[in-house]
């Protein structure tokens, strides 16, 4: 199973590219991106991950206009070569490492989505704080991520509709992360049966503004630890080091529109340590969209991140947002706008999702 991969130096284990070193199913190297046009227009997330103990690489593209939520996606066996980053018509091209990407959907009539973009970093990317969770002994969380925001170029279409994307207005944000987490069917829970992998409040939000991007993250608990944190300002100018800016705090105004679908209307999100004095962000969230229907982020049973579908299988559909809100739960993926208190507008990702209870915002 040699690859062109192992003609690099860039091994880890005494064996072949293809393999990682452990067998725990859940092992999982992924892509995730976003793209808007800084506006309510439409709001778009695409992922490809491969799933190398599972023998899998599935790809996703969901994106909402007006109403409507469409999806394509494909999976099939990973074989033995991990550098082929393509599921059916959805291609990944690394044109430079950490700096320049291209994501394609190829055209076809039937497909709801086509797309040739080229994303590049508007800042140096940025390492994330491991995550890592442990229960009953069993690791369940332990991955690294790293973040950066960017600037979109190419040509997209979205039903009968065309964009020309530029990079003065089309932006986004994207993640590489890898290592354990769980994916593919279900297991048997066994001492787990009822125990949440994730707890409490997720909430993610990388902000792009015109000289620097801010990077918040927080996973808490209900009764307020925090399993997850993380807050700094990182520069265009790759010179200019990174800036901490403290414990970060947050004040979101929710409307709870049923017990599993709670969205945020508008936030403060606030780095009182902040070098050179506290920092405050107003959050106005303009479009969203359900990332968890239709993409493989684990609600659905049959069609999950890693899961073994076939050789190879590509789908696609579109579902109406008010005619399908019963299906709409789950992870919320924002374009939105960020206000500093110092001036600067900018705009970016506002991502968030409340596992189980969340006292301080009513959620039951």
């Amino acid at each position: 199973m040699l690859s062109p991969l192992d003609d690099y130096p860039v091994h880890q284990i005494a064996d072949l590219m293809r393999f990682v070193g452990t067998s725990d199913r859940n092992f999982y190297d992924r892509y995730y991106f976003n793209l808007h046009a800084s506006s309510d227009d439409l709001f778009m997330v695409m992922g490809m991950g491969q799933y190398p103990t599972l023998d899998v690489q599935d790809a996703f593209v969901v994106v909402r206009r007006g109403d409507a939520h469409h999806v394509v996606r494909g999976s099939r066996e990973l074989g033995g070569d991990r550098m082929d980053t393509s599921v059916g018509p959805i291609r990944i091209e690394v044109v430079k490492g950490l700096e320049k990407v291209r994501f394609i959907v190829e055209e076809s009539p039937e497909r709801p989505i086509a797309m040739d973009v080229t994303w590049e970093g508007a800042i140096p990317a940025h390492q994330e704080p491991r995550h890592y969770i442990r229960k009953h002994g069993r690791v369940l969380f332990d991955s690294m991520r790293f973040a950066q925001t960017g600037c979109w170029t190419g040509d997209l279409r979205i039903g009968g509709e065309t964009f020309a994307v530029t990079p003065d207005r089309w932006k986004g944000s994207r993640d590489r992360s890898w290592g354990i987490r769980p994916v593919g069917e279900f297991e048997p829970p066994g001492v787990h049966e009822g125990t949440p992998i994730m707890e409490g409040m997720w909430n993610y939000a990388p902000m792009q503004f015109d000289d620097f991007s801010i990077l918040y993250i927080v996973n808490e608990h209900n009764d307020g630890q925090r399993v997850l944190e993380e807050a700094v300002r990182v520069w265009k100018d790759p010179a200019r080091e990174v800036e901490w800016l403290g414990r970060p705090e947050h004040d979101h105004h929710l409307t709870v529109a049923r017990p599993y679908q709670s969205f945020i209307d508008h936030s403060i999100l606030r780095f009182p340590d902040a070098p050179g004095g506290g920092l405050e962000v107003k959050v106005t969230p303009l479009n969203h969209v359900w990332v968890m229907v239709g993409t493989g982020y684990g609600l659905e049973p049959d069609w999950k991140h890693g899961m073994y579908k076939g050789k190879e299988v590509v789908e696609h559909f579109s579902l109406d947002m008010e005619k399908d809100k019963e299906r709409m739960l789950g992870l919320v993926d924002n374009a939105a706008r960020y206000e500093l208190n110092t001036g600067e507008v900018g705009y970016g990702l506002f991502e968030y999702c409340f596992f189980g209870p969340f006292d301080r915002y009513g959620v039951a």
